[in-house]
């Protein structure tokens, strides 16, 4: 059974058409949710070829679902997010740190300026200690995803921080209707254990999910990774609803290789794969808890409480010998916290003067509880020098409301408000970068769709939206590293977008999507090689263009396809001296899946095109392309699949930077150089699956 992507943003088993495989039956819209949900056991199967005409509210939202995914050669869990169009996911460091993440025209660093939920659940990390915005999936478990809901742009009411340049929401199966055990054993070391399955309990569900995986990787600094995730979740019925709690652990031990300077490669001192620091790395430990009540009918309530434990360090070194040329550059990062936060929310459908008008309301609320967020100077991983350790209170709480208005069968309105509150109470080592603040933000949203065609809707959208600042940098005064005097940034960084578009379905098996959007941000945060860090910069704006498709000619034939145009530039430089370093351009997409009897196979390209590394463009990266395969044999509960990452063995870089840095035995102020990371080269890993 599948669930229209109206049911799904609600929440519930409430709307339901029989599909094969990943397509639907039917190739028109979802139809009216019966009055009576279905049983809550029922296996639910996703694919994007669900029909949104009718439902979705721009042309650059959608849904994909395990059916989906699970063909896609997948080289970290991070990739999962590639099934957004446009997005891209890179790594310029260990497999224990959280991706790079690029789509419409950002290079969103670790996760700033695109938000994502698991089961509700916010991931970002706000005041961390690496970055503003840290977006580690690593804990995730793929074989307990079920599906993954994206949009872009800040259109929707119900999501606030960091949802600027998009957002993506994972939902894990209430159940599985067979257990599996798969084992991957791959080059470099790689192996993989990973379970999943569920019981009868008590009158509900229990799924058990795990994975184990260690990895040394292909480079100078063998990883080491010593990854461990549970994941445990119990399905209920509860008075009128469904009660669902879930408890996640996760811990990552890890070494790290990191970017390196171009002209150590040129000159021979290292090569694409090497090293220069090989005391690099992290640990990080996230346990929680989730429980949400989701009541059953036509308007529900829904009901969500979290809390979750989280420690993180990391060491790095960028600049190598560039600050300190005798004990060297390297630096820990550092971040213990508890978050706790809820929501609860109401979806309604009434008739004024026979008008159909769907309502959601609700609010939300966070709080985290930091008491070390660090800032260490190391040499060989050994503390030698506290640069700032601060203790940090931040909490927030949310309204929002949305309305969508059917004047007719085939005109939509939708309007939206958003009001944020956040209040920071930072006490520093430094007591003149102590402080406390609070802030407010006014998120107004409206948009239409008009169906003029059975195959075919046209969208028009406007949205405000946010990221919160760092709260250190809503109190700093002084700069912990020179001294110098610092002024404290606005705690709060409007984002307005606009966006057209257009999604058809020509005909059955086929969706095409086009949109073009604009996006104005209030200040940026960019890469600063020399802290390791990020920095607000001025105001920007962004333009760009979008264009999906996906089409199941025949019967066990999946193609999919995308391409995204972006320009981005900082509104308050002089022209030529504009570009937004790193910003992403362009990219193209595209990957094939055939299924013939027991066979699967599926390839996948990605090209990541080439983007300004600095302001006057004089430096720009070369671009990345990568073809990643898998093919797989299935026979009654037993499969067999390999998968060939880089199958044409690319040296292309998947980060790219332009910083100074300093090696042993140059000039003191340091050489401008791009600084690189090489993907992977090619890798076989053979993965064999038992289903109970």
């Amino acid at each position: 059974m599948v669930r229209c992507s109206k049911c799904v943003r609600a929440g519930l088993l409430a709307c339901t058409m029989i599909a094969s495989g990943a397509a639907w039956a039917e190739d028109a819209a979802a139809p009216p949710a019966p009055a009576k949900a279905p049983d809550p056991a029922e296996i639910i199967v996703y694919g994007r070829a669900i029909n949104q005409l009718g439902v979705a509210l721009t042309a650059s939202e959608g849904i994909v679902g395990r059916r989906d995914f699970s063909t896609r050669p997948l080289q970290r869990v991070g990739e999962l997010l590639e099934v957004v169009p446009g997005l891209i996911v890179t790594q310029h460091s260990g497999g224990g740190k959280a991706n790079q993440y690029f789509l419409r025209g950002f290079n969103l660093d670790h996760g700033t300026d695109f938000a994502a939920s698991l089961d509700g659940v916010p991931l970002n990390m706000r005041t961390h200690g690496h970055g503003q915005g840290y977006l580690d999936l690593n804990f995730i478990i793929p074989e307990a995803v079920e599906f993954i809901e994206y949009s872009k742009g800040p259109y929707r009411a119900d999501l606030g921080d960091f949802a600027t340049a998009g957002a993506a929401r994972f939902k894990t199966y209430d159940k599985v209707d067979d257990a599996r055990v798969n084992l991957t054993i791959g080059e470099n070391n790689y192996y993989r254990l990973a379970a999943v399955g569920s019981v009868k309990l008590g009158g509900g569900d229990l799924l058990l999910a795990g994975e184990a995986r260690y990895d040394d990787g292909p480079y100078a600094i063998k990883q080491k990774l010593n990854q461990f995730s549970g994941f445990a979740k119990y399905t209920v019925p509860l008075g009128d609803g469904i009660l669902r709690a879930s408890f996640t652990g996760y811990y990552v031990d890890f070494y790290s290789p990191e970017q390196i300077p171009q002209r150590a490669i040129t000159s021979g001192l290292i090569n694409d794969l090497g090293a220069l620091d090989f005391s690099l790395g992290g640990q990080t430990t996230r346990i929680g808890g989730t429980i949400n009540w989701t009541q059953n009918g036509d308007d529900p309530w829904s009901v969500l409480a979290y809390a979750h434990y989280y420690n993180f360090k990391l060491i790095s070194n960028f600049t190598y010998f560039l600050d300190d040329p005798v004990n060297g550059d390297e630096f820990r990062q550092a971040d213990r916290r508890t978050v706790t936060g809820g929501r609860i929310d109401k979806k309604l459908t009434f008739h004024p003067f026979g008008m159909q008008t769907d309502l959601l309301f609700g609010g939300e609320g966070r709080f985290d509880f930091i008491p070390r967020v660090a800032l260490y100077r190391t040499t060989a991983r050994t503390i030698r020098q506290t640069v700032r350790s601060d203790s940090v209170n931040e909490g927030s709480a949310a309204v929002f409301a949305e309305a969508t208005l059917h004047p007719t069968d085939r005109l939509r309105f939708t309007f939206g408000l958003r009001e944020d509150y956040y209040n920071f109470d930072v006490t520093s080592s430094n007591p003149l970068n102590s402080g406390k603040s609070d802030a407010t933000i006014f998120s107004p949203k409206a948009g239409a769709a008009w169906r003029p065609v059975d195959w075919g809707e046209v969208y028009i959208n406007y949205g405000e939206g946010f990221h919160s600042n760092d709260g250190r940098g809503t109190a700093i005064t002084i700069d912990p590293v020179t001294g110098d005097k610092a002024s404290p940034v606005d705690p709060l960084v409007k984002a307005r977008g606009s966006e057209v578009g257009a999604r058809i379905r020509p005909v059955h098996g086929v969706t095409l999507t086009a949109a073009a959007w604009q996006l104005d941000l209030g200040s940026e945060l960019l890469f600063l090689g020399d802290g390791g860090t990020t920095a607000p910069q001025g105001p920007s704006h962004r333009k760009g263009l979008e264009f999906a498709a996906f089409a199941q000619p025949i019967k066990g034939l999946t193609i999919d396809a995308e391409y995204t145009a972006s320009d981005g530039r900082l509104t308050d430089l002089p022209g030529g001296a504009d570009h937004i370093p790193g910003a992403i351009e362009e990219v193209i997409a595209a990957g094939i899946v055939g299924e013939y009897g027991r066979f699967t196979g599926s390839l996948r390209f990605r090209h990541f095109g080439s983007v300004a590394l600095i302001e006057d463009n004089s430096v720009r990266s070369r671009p990345t392309n990568v073809v990643n395969s898998r093919v797989a044999y299935r026979l009654g509960r037993y499969e067999l699949a390999a998968e060939v990452l880089n199958i044409l063995d690319s040296h292309d870089a998947e980060i790219n930077y332009f910083y100074t840095s300093r090696l042993p035995g140059e000039p003191a102020g340091g050489i401008d150089d791009i600084h690189l990371k090489t993907i992977e080269p090619r890798e076989l890993r053979v993965t064999g699956t038992v289903r109970f």
